[in-house]
């Protein structure tokens, strides 16, 4: 049976619009588009119904799902490339039918798979990316793309010299490598929903970083990324990435500021002489109060005038011997900082932080939210104005829940220097990854400086929607395809990756020490 060569294509909001094809048929002008003989190119469909220059309906006859690709020769610009953006299957099953089917009738039912796909162009003769100035026509033949066209129309490169191989193409055997080099000049951002992957994405890519010797700093809330020590397990997936288990104990320095509860770390301390009396009083609950400003500021003069490194029980005892009653309030507030052990005489040094080629893990476990605020503050703007200075190497500095440290909404006592450095670091080496699973609680001042984008599964209508507004490459219709994207699976763009690219991401080597996120892409 032939069907009619004149049958409107679907609308490309709702394929099911378009008109049935029986299967096993061919369009009735298949006879001016005979089977083409390549050899090596597995064949999965043809082309039907209007055909524009930006997308184009396929029937489907062989074996190809969504975000792969798929090549079709064109008329003047030879083969061309596509990625497969939706498919659906069509039936003639009527719910008479169906009920047939519940009483245990035998019925006959007709389908046919449909796909819909967005060209993605081909390289002319000066290797400019272009797309087809005139459509495909319909009854051409549509074949599995090669690995050899992906990547010369995508611009892929493997085993760069500065390449973080962080997984494969989506469908594909072909490694998907992030320039180093980029991402520390124009900055990264990570963003999933909670259990989406995005820590385990971030311990993929610092593996590559430790793998070239870039001097690293991870701001760690919840103590995940120290496991990166120990090997992993071996990995489960019905892919073949590559991967082997591996240690990274010789790479990684980690500090804490309580170190009862990461007894791995060493402790993290810092110099109380080096805070004006408005930062220590920023770290109590006391947020206003002229008066207490000014007894803090009496205390820590008069403790200077007896020594110049001086502790948190030393302010405590001159306030204490003051005996005014509004100091009790201030007392029990200092001595809450005392507890916590973070200010010293001595404190940690710089140069015990950044190591060239090392990886140090700044943990934060056990740690109240107020004081990560400080330390990450007082670090931050450190390694800024060292690196400034050509003091310390250049470096990528890693702050995983990045809401809580450059929020949208408020500030952080870390805010400023988040923001410093997403808009001057690159100029002297410094680079910043910013990882979070709430997009649209982040600076968008920090975000929209992220040039290098990987972003897993997304659902909240205010996350995509900031994802969408503050992220440049992102085209119309990828916000409904990162709440489509399967767990393990990342959109990514940036560097040396010039469009949005979907990988699936590898294995870890070391350990994952964050919520258990088991990556199985789809057998093939």
């Amino acid at each position: 049976m032939q069907t009619d060569s004149s049958v409107e294509a679907p609308a490309v909001s709702s394929p099911a619009a378009g008109a049935h094809v029986e299967p096993g048929s061919q369009p009735a002008s298949a006879n001016n588009h005979k089977h083409p003989k390549h050899d090596g190119l597995t064949h999965v469909g043809i082309i039907f119904g209007n055909v524009g220059t930006c997308d184009f309906f396929f029937r489907v006859f062989g074996d190809i799902e969504t975000m792969e690709y798929v090549q079709v020769e064109h008329s003047h610009e030879g083969w061309v490339l596509g990625r497969v953006s939706s498919m659906e299957r069509k039936t003639n099953l009527s719910l008479d039918k169906a009920k047939k089917i519940e009483d245990g009738e035998d019925v006959d039912i007709d389908e046919e798979v449909i796909a819909k796909v967005d060209i993605v162009g081909f390289r002319d003769d000066r290797g400019l990316l272009q797309v087809p100035h005139t459509p495909f026509k319909a009854g051409d033949h549509v074949y599995r793309a090669t690995d050899q066209l992906i990547k010369e129309v995508i611009g892929l490169k493997e085993n760069m010299e500065t390449g973080a191989y962080v997984g494969l193409l989506f469908g594909h055997n072909i490694r998907v490598e992030v320039d180093i080099n980029a991402m520390v000049q124009k900055h990264v951002c990570i963003l999933a929903k909670t259990g989406g992957g995005k820590s385990f994405l971030c311990g993929d890519l610092i593996e590559e970083l430790m793998k070239h010797d870039v001097t690293t700093l991870i701001f760690d809330p919840h103590g995940e990324y120290g496991a990166m020590r120990d090997k992993s397990t071996t990995p489960k997936s019905h892919r073949n990435f590559n991967v082997t288990p591996k240690s990274y104990e010789d790479r990684i320095s980690e500090f804490a500021t309580d170190t009862t509860i990461n007894p791995r770390a060493k402790p993290l301390r810092f110099t109380l002489s080096n805070l004006e009396a408005r930062d220590i009083l920023e770290l109590t609950n006391i947020k206003k109060g002229a008066s207490f400003l000014n007894a803090l500021r009496k205390a820590i003069e008069s403790v200077k005038t007896a020594k110049k490194d001086y502790a948190m029980k030393d302010l405590i005892a001159v306030l204490d011997a003051d005996e005014e009653g509004q100091n009790a309030t201030l007392i029990a507030e200092l001595e809450y900082l005392h507890e916590i052990n973070i200010f010293a005489t001595q404190g940690t040094k710089m140069d015990e932080l950044v190591q060239k080629g090392r990886t140090t893990i700044i943990n934060f476990k056990g740690t109240p939210p107020d004081i990560q605020e400080l330390v990450v503050a007082r670090i931050a703007s450190a390694c800024f104005e060292l690196r400034k200075a050509g003091k310390i190497p250049p470096m990528m500095m890693v702050c995983e829940e990045a809401h809580n440290y450059c929020p949208q909404q408020g500030l952080a006592a870390s805010s400023k220097i988040f923001r410093t450095i997403a808009s001057e670091g690159r100029k002297f080496g410094l680079g910043l990854t910013v990882i979070s699973q709430r997009a649209a609680k982040i600076d968008k001042n920090v975000l929209s400086q992220c040039n290098t984008q990987m972003i897993l599964k997304v659902t909240n209508p205010n996350d995509l929607k900031a994802i969408t507004n503050s992220l440049e490459g992102l085209s119309e219709g990828m916000e409904d395809e990162i709440q489509r994207l399967p767990i393990g699976v990342a959109l990514i763009i940036g560097a040396n990756i010039q469009m949005p690219l979907f990988v699936e991401v590898r294995p870890r080597e070391s350990r994952h020490g964050g919520e258990s996120v088991e990556i199985i892409p789809t057998k093939r």
